[in-house]
């Protein structure tokens, strides 16, 4: 689980990458896009929606880390959903990948290792929890 420590790193990388949404959207979604351009059809040709909608859900989830069990059920309703949009279980590696590549260059010398610790961890977390929902409505 995650550590006091582990979300104020979260919280404190967040705020400086969520300061610019439309930044940290497009950088996430083109990272992803040249790690896997085998997704980019499960997503809309236009992407700006997409984009905010992505910081605007991590958002929600980096102001809830301190009580994980109070979003568990939303976020396996994303599981899911996303299974529903073509989302296979080993997407999401490459997802947790384009995350972390895209904090560290957004964050540069402030992306520590145990920044990246945390976020490594919080994702782990969730996204085995979406991809057992995911995996139990088959």
């Amino acid at each position: 689980m995650l550590s006091q420590d582990h979300i104020l790193a979260i919280r404190n990388s967040w705020s400086r990458v969520a300061a610019d949404r439309q930044r940290a959207g497009a950088l996430f979604y083109s990272t992803l896009f040249r790690l896997a351009p085998d997704v980019r059809p499960l997503f809309p040709a236009e992407m700006r929606g997409q984009e905010l909608k992505l910081v605007n859900t991590l958002g929600v989830v980096v102001d809830s880390l301190h009580s994980l069990e109070d979003i568990l059920s939303e976020v396996e309703s994303l599981g899911v959903s996303h299974r529903g949009y073509g989302a296979e279980p080993a997407h999401y590696a490459v997802v947790g990948e384009a995350l972390i590549a895209t904090l560290q260059e957004a964050l540069g010398d402030e992306f520590t290792a145990d920044t990246r610790e945390a976020w490594t961890r919080a994702y782990s977390t969730l996204s085995a929890a979406m991809i057992a929902a995911a995996e139990r409505e088959v």
